[in-house]
């Protein structure tokens, strides 16, 4: 796997450039990707995690990226996101080229324009949910009582009312899970990365939980990244891509379709952003316009 060679990758889409074709469809009818990656390699020490993947997100587009155990989209998902510099390759956000950023760019990136929900929800146990939530809006610069105020509005729009002062011990795995997507979006995002964001819990907690996380980013114009091993959780995306041994292959080839959705559960969208209502227009909108 160490000696693959990697292939001649298409030129990254810029702001004004419009889109490039990539190897393989995207949601958007027209204009350049939100987030795209060229001939992203990475290696740890001897081992190629990644051996050079292609990969474009479009406006509000959900993607899911499946693949088993050692396939490389966890490592992905950490590249896109600025998390880890990629060996070679270009990862782009509205164009602006990120891998090159220091480590404090980057970290600013994560905290402004990134959101990120984990398997295990990583919440601070110290912190209630109003402060969980809270804490990334303060530190972009928003005042506490405003960010707290935002962070009561969106635990109440993702059906927590009452849970406010719970810390996280206090509450269940599906509760702390909303916690946690209330907190990857309370400072508006442009991209929302979820690394297993089910793998912790029951087949109907986790349904739940992916229908208010695709439904959550669809409101307020995130789009999101789903990295998963479960057809079911992919199933709920706009849209697909599998890999194996670092790279992209072909849809389907390492799971099944999944379920993803019951009839007529995609029209949450709007009644979400109805109850967040204008309560977030006291928070930055992260990363320009949308």
């Amino acid at each position: 796997m160490n000696n693959r060679s990697v292939p001649v990758r298409p030129p990254l889409p810029t702001a004004s450039s419009g889109p490039t074709p990539s190897s393989g469809p995207t949601a958007s009818s027209g204009g350049a990707p939100r987030l795209a990656a060229r001939g992203l390699v990475h290696r740890f020490g001897a081992t190629t995690a990644l051996a050079g993947v292609d990969v474009d997100l479009a406006e509000g587009e959900s993607l899911a990226v499946m693949g088993p155990s050692g396939s490389g989209k966890s490592t992905l998902l950490h590249v896109l996101a600025g998390i880890l510099v990629p060996t070679s390759g270009v990862v782009a956000l509205r164009g602006q080229e990120v891998q090159g950023l220091g480590e404090k760019e980057r970290s600013l990136l994560r905290r402004s324009r990134y959101g990120f929900v984990f398997q295990l929800g990583q919440l601070l146990s110290e912190l209630s949910a109003r402060e969980n939530v809270a804490l990334p809006a303060m530190l972009t610069g928003t005042s506490r009582a405003a960010a707290e105020g935002a962070a009561d509005r969106w635990l109440a729009a993702l059906g927590l009312t009452g849970a406010e002062g719970r810390r996280p011990g206090e509450l269940s795995g599906g509760q702390a899970q909303r916690v946690a997507v209330a907190r990857a979006l309370v400072t508006r995002p442009e991209v929302v990365f979820a690394d297993e964001p089910t793998g912790s819990l029951d087949q109907s907690t986790g349904h739940d939980v992916m229908k208010l996380l695709v439904d959550s980013t669809r409101a307020v114009g995130a789009s999101l990244v789903v990295v998963t091993h479960d057809a079911d959780v992919a199933a709920w995306c706009d849209r697909r891509i599998d890999m194996r041994d670092g790279l992209v292959v072909a849809p389907g080839s390492t799971t099944g379709t999944g379920a993803g959705p019951r009839p007529g559960e995609r029209a949450a969208a709007a009644s979400v952003g109805q109850d967040l209502g204008h309560g977030l227009g006291d928070l930055p909108v992260s990363g320009g316009d949308r």
